[in-house]
């Protein structure tokens, strides 16, 4: 409200400044600069001596400038004052800074809620991935905002603010609201806006995971299903448990399990596992091979032969999946290392 009224006198101002400068400038013959600069120190009442002498016409005309620009001038000052004070001129230039910051981001994710999944999600990918969280609660965004993510307050099933965070520019969008619903509606929603989106949705009900499926989603993840299957494993398989947590990202982390995808420029390309040497050149693991086809080679025979595009999961250390990394981008040659 305080911003509109100072939107306002700010606009009333203006055309006073805009009435005196032209009246002094039909009344008195003056330039435009010189009748600018009088409308300015009559306003602002800082006692400077006149421009020119003024006819009898241009002290009538100055009177009436005084009494109705003055006025103004103090309110827009008052209005001002009221604004920095209450906060809300800081909130309103935040959020321009914001906006700016949304209209930048191009293969991006959006995360559609910061409750305790949403939280732990971007808290995870923060240092990897260019992310916008979408939360309504005043409460949360609080907490949003002392993390310092960036973010987007709004309804994140309505279709103008996923496209405030820029859907069509994004990579990829999780939807980890608590209402399976608002998931199905979402994705539904997010599908139709842009096609190419990666989504990756939460499902509280088993029954639900199809109906995100058909709505759009690529994955599926139910939090409830995987904790159990955990809590099981942790009984049944307690070595694989502790392995798995081992290569799970924490930040004490060690061993990683990392994807990277093999570049047309690469080295790898053409070359047999066992002729690559990759295990004896990076230190690094490979577990399985996602093939461009979507198939995916479990336990990769030495005789597979590299091919462009394909994803390698491999388990290793941060220098060796750096190392890995290189020759899979083709930033280094297999003679690099030997």
């Amino acid at each position: 409200m305080i911003l509109k009224k100072l939107f306002l006198s700010l606009v009333l101002l203006f055309c006073i400044v805009f009435a005196g400068t032209f009246g002094y400038f039909l009344i008195e013959g003056w330039n435009l600069f010189d009748s600018f600069y009088m409308t300015i120190i009559t306003l602002s009442t800082v006692g400077y001596s006149e421009v020119h002498p003024l006819s009898h016409e241009g002290r009538i005309f100055t009177s009436f400038l005084i009494f109705a620009g003055v006025g103004v001038a103090f309110y827009v000052f008052t209005m001002i004052t009221e604004a920095v004070v209450s906060g809300q001129l800081q909130d309103f230039l935040g959020r321009k800074r914001l906006e700016s910051k949304l209209e930048t981001l191009h293969d991006h994710y959006i995360i559609c809620g910061y409750g305790r999944i949403g939280k732990h999600i971007c808290h995870m990918i923060a240092k990897e991935v260019p992310f916008v969280v979408i939360e309504k609660n005043p409460k949360v965004i609080e907490e949003i905002d002392k993390a310092g993510f960036l973010y987007l307050e709004g309804d994140a099933t309505q279709e103008e603010v996923l496209q405030k965070a820029g859907i069509e520019r994004a990579k990829g969008l999780v939807s980890v609201l608590r209402s399976d619903a608002d998931n199905v509606y979402i994705t539904l929603t997010a599908r139709g806006l842009n096609s190419k989106l990666f989504i990756i949705a939460r499902a509280d009900e088993e029954h639900v995971e199809q109906k995100l499926k058909r709505a759009g989603a690529d994955k599926v993840v139910s939090p409830y299903l995987i904790g159990a299957r955990r809590m099981a494993l942790s009984i049944l398989r307690p070595a694989v448990t502790d392995f798995l947590e081992l290569v799970t990202p924490t930040k004490h982390l060690e061993l990683q399990l990392e994807e990277v995808r093999i570049s047309s420029k690469s080295d790898l390309v053409g070359k047999t596992l066992i002729n690559s040497q990759l295990r004896k050149i990076s230190g690094a693991i490979i577990l399985a091979i996602k093939k461009v086809t979507g198939e995916m080679v479990l336990n990769p025979p030495p005789d597979y032969e590299f091919e462009p595009g394909d994803v390698l999961v491999a388990l290793g250390d941060r220098e060796s999946l750096a190392a890995l990394e290189e020759l899979a981008f083709g930033r280094k040659k297999l003679k690099d290392f030997l």
